[in-house]
């Protein structure tokens, strides 16, 4: 039985019963006729090739409330973009397939290059972030969600919960982060239980109770690639282009929304997607590359706040991460034997001392250029600059949506 507790800034919806999607969806579809809804899904081509994506458009099939679906596709060919227009063709409601790799996109990236924007970090951020300046062109998008395409066993009530809180008209939420028990026949999420929140807690420590540590450290699953927000919301936004936009965008939303309209939904029993490597000899690759990249943007995000990060601080936070670490594993040892799961305390161990090594390149990086990379800048900047700039990537995605 899941537990109503609220711990924290950021309401918690819990799954508290077995609720019919039908009826979330009921409730959706009336308020979709005054609230337009999108639905942004970055995905690689390869995904289309696994069982994953075409799950996921057999259950988005039956969902009938969305305004739009906008494919993010990356690393496609010329076929590869008409393969999957064709099968994202199948859904209920318009689909606009945002081709980064195409000519097009290609030309549209270069004019904001020339026009001194830092767009010098391709992969899953920057193309997030062009496709949803997409949608933010519409003026009659009230709201957008977006998930990840790799979930295995995804279902249309994983969208339903998410998007639900922020279109409710009796609800005042303008961002909504979606969590899920990270297991299945033992503990996943390593990052996030043996790096991200120990890492928080520990930078608790060290600075004392700050207002933003403690809002970061209430998310049940602050790494999730799940969220939606309101339109309005995501035209002010900033985002990075790295591994490190989970924390960048839950920084942006703290600035820039009240906390009492921020909350967490559990929009998932249990959540089941590819699983990133993690190899110590590797460092610019996998958990070990995504950790650092999560510890270089805390440490800028602080750093902004006036937070000064000294050697002796640095020093301090190493000696520290560590020892929060290893209470985690035993607390994470510990749920595992209660529940009958497997738990090999020596990779975990192994684990902790990888992001070791994560801790240390962020802050050789971070120590060597405190800006570091820029964060992709937020739409209204864009508008400023370029006025006629959406239009144009409006035209260009239909321009391909023609191309065969």
């Amino acid at each position: 039985m899941t537990d109503f507790w609220q711990h924290g800034p950021v309401t918690v919806l819990q799954r508290l019963k077995e609720r019919p999607v039908e009826d979330l969806e009921a409730e959706i579809r009336k308020i979709a006729r005054r609230r337009k809804i999108a639905l942004l899904l970055p995905a690689l081509f390869s995904e289309f090739e696994t069982p994953a994506m075409p799950a996921i458009v057999e259950e988005l099939k039956q969902v009938d409330y969305l305004s739009k679906v906008v494919l993010s596709l990356d690393r496609a060919t010329a076929a590869e973009f008409r393969r999957a227009r064709q099968a994202m063709a199948e859904l209920p409601c318009p689909v606009q397939v945002v081709w980064h790799d195409g000519p097009g996109m290609q030309a549209l990236y270069q004019e904001l290059r020339d026009s001194d924007f830092k767009l010098s970090y391709p992969g899953k951020g920057q193309s997030v972030w062009m496709s949803m300046g997409c949608i933010l062109a519409d003026r009659d998008i009230y709201a957008l969600a977006t998930h990840d395409c790799d979930i295995v066993n995804y279902s249309r009530e994983l969208l339903a919960r998410l998007i639900y809180p922020v279109v409710h008209p009796a609800t005042d939420f303008e961002f909504s982060k979606g969590y899920y028990a990270r297991v299945t026949d033992r503990l996943y999420g390593r990052v996030t239980r043996l790096f991200y929140t120990p890492l928080i807690r520990t930078l608790g420590h060290i600075l004392g109770h700050t207002p933003f540590l403690a809002y970061l450290d209430n998310f049940r699953y602050a790494l999730s690639g799940e969220f939606a927000l309101i339109a309005s919301l995501a035209l002010g936004m900033r985002i990075s282009p790295t591994w490190g936009l989970e924390v960048s965008l839950l920084s942006e939303i703290y600035q820039r929304a009240s906390v009492n309209r921020i909350c967490q939904v559990e929009i998932a029993e249990y959540y089941e997607h590819k699983h990133q490597v993690l190899q110590k000899d590797q460092p610019e690759e996998g958990l070990v590359r995504m950790a650092c990249d999560i510890a270089k943007a805390l440490f800028r995000v602080l750093s902004q706040d006036g937070v000064v990060l000294s050697n002796a601080f640095f020093r301090t936070l190493l000696a520290a991460y560590i020892q929060e670490a290893r209470i985690a594993i035993e607390k994470f040892h510990a749920l595992s034997l209660i529940n009958g799961l497997p738990y090999d305390r020596h990779t975990e161990i192994e684990a902790v001392e990888a992001f070791v090594d994560s801790l240390r390149c962020a802050i050789e990086e971070f120590v060597e250029d405190p800006v570091g990379i820029p964060l992709l800048p937020a739409w209204v900047r864009i508008a400023a600059a370029i006025p006629d700039f959406q239009d144009r990537l409006s035209e260009c995605v239909e321009r391909d949506s023609r191309f065969s």
